[in-house]
This record gives structure tokens, C-alpha cells and sequence, in this order.
């Protein structure tokens, strides 16, 4: 059973975000960089089912060499061997034609994604890869088992949850409940991924289908207005002149 997990080479979430390029790039000097959390949670019971039941874990990832500590994560995580696609991931188009190349080249029996990742949330890729390779998807994933050649899925569904059995190949695109929780490398485990096999591969000619124009931060919260409780005449003035509420 041979498993590709696309992880994403995002901010941590406690990051404070800035801008740079007339808004048109993100800011990374002296940011930390984390797999995003839902790849991190596919990426874990990946890895589970693998210790259990066998098989082979490929981690990928499309970026430049700065993304390759995240990729050694991966391994130090338990995934066997990574690829890094050399790009600059812009566009969530070119980023799945990429990975769809390299799928075709070495035929997975599963591919794992996450819902979304935690930077731009676009929440496409996974769906994407399952175009340009005419696989069937199934997105938003709580639960995951795989057997030999299907998957049994469950995800939540309004007013319960959804059981669903798929054959192989495929595409699944995880989210929170995958995992309980992420695998924390152990020392015997960061000391092997530095053993484990990392190739690089150039990317396929493919063009990006959107172009960011700019990026923005939310407006600044207004400062806190204390009233006092006897002055209920004023609360309800501001409430309608300023909060526009009522």
C-alpha cells in the first residue's frame, strides 16, 4: 500500500503577520514555519495505519529549499521517504497540476491532503489533484481506515455522520478527528530522517491561473469603552451612534 501525504509549509499559528512587496508577498523574516495542522493529523494516521498494517508513506511538498526542515519533520514523524517539487507555490492550480505529476509517476494508492491549509484556507488542492488525475475524492475526512484496495471513511455530515467505502486509488482530504492528536517525533525518529531519502524533483511547465493583487490585515479593534452600569442612557447611545447595533 503506498500512501502520498501533501503536507503545506505554513506560519505558526501564533505568528503575527505582516506583509511586504506592496502587500503582494507574505512577510517570513524570523517567522516559524510548521507542517499545517491538518496535513499534520493525515499525516499521523497515515502513519498509524502504516505500523499496523504495512505499507509505504511518501511525504511531499511543493516549495523551495526552505521548506525541507518541514519535510524532515515528516520523516522524523515516520513517513518513509519526502519529494519536494522545486517551486514557489503561488497558485492552488499549478500546485496540484505539480503533485498530480508527480502521483502519475509513481502510482499511490492513496492520497492524503488536508481540508485546507492554515495560510490563504483556499481549501482546493486536494480536489484539484483529483481532476487532473480522474480520481474519485472524498473531502472533509474524520475518520480513516484503509484495507486491502478500499478506504472506510467517516466524516460529519448535518445531524450525524456519513460512512463511506472507496476503492483504491483515490483521494482523501483530512481534517480534525483524522488523528486524535499529532505524532510528536521521537529522538530515534529525527535522528533517522536525517538517513531517509529526500529527492527533489524540477516541476512540470504549468501556469498559475490567479494572481494575488494584494493582501490586507483586518481593521484594528476599537478601544474598550467602560460605562457605568447606572448610566444606561449612555450605553444606549453608543450602541446606536457608534456600535450601530441598534
Amino acid at each position: 500500500m503506498k500512501i502520498l501525504v501533501c503536507i503545506s509549509h505554513v506560519p505558526d499559528t501564533t505568528a503575527k503577520i505582516a506583509f511586504v512587496d506592496n502587500n503582494k508577498s507574505y512577510n517570513k523574516e524570523g517567522q516559524q514555519f510548521i507542517i499545517g495542522p491538518n496535513e499534520e493529523l493525515a499525516l499521523t494516521r497515515a502513519i498509524d495505519i502504516k505500523e499496523a498494517k504495512g505499507g509505504n508513506i511518501t511525504a511531499l511538498t511543493v516549495g523551495s529549499a526552505e521548506v525541507e526542515p518541514t519535510l524532515r519533520k515528516a520523516l522524523a514523524m515516520g513517513a518513509d521517504d519526502a519529494i519536494r517539487v522545486n517551486m514557489d507555490p503561488k497558485d492552488a492550480f499549478n500546485v496540484s497540476k505539480q503533485i498530480a505529476e508527480v502521483a502519475k509517476a509513481n502510482q499511490y494508492d492513496v492520497i492524503l491532503t488536508g481540508r485546507e491549509a492554515i495560510d490563504y484556507n483556499g481549501g482546493q488542492v486536494g480536489e484539484m489533484i483529483a481532476e487532473w488525475l480522474i480520481y474519485p475524492s472524498v473531502s472533509g475526512v474524520n475518520d480513516m481506515d484503509l484495507e486491502p484496495g478500499k478506504a472506510i471513511l467517516k466524516r460529519e455530515i448535518d445531524g450525524g455522520y456519513e460512512k463511506i467505502e472507496c476503492d483504491f486509488p483515490l483521494i482523501i482530504t483530512g481534517q480534525k478527528g483524522i488523528a486524535a492528536e499529532p505524532k510528536i517525533p521521537a529522538m530515534r525518529g529525527i535522528m533517522m530522517a536525517r538517513k531517509k531519502p529526500l529527492i527533489v524533483v524540477e516541476p512540470v511547465q504549468s501556469d498559475n491561473a490567479t494572481e494575488v493583487l494584494e493582501h490586507s490585515l483586518p481593521a484594528s479593534k476599537a478601544s474598550c469603552k467602560m460605562v457605568s452600569a447606572d448610566d444606561m442612557n449612555e450605553l444606549v447611545r453608543l450602541l446606536h451612534e457608534e456600535a450601530k447595533v441598534i
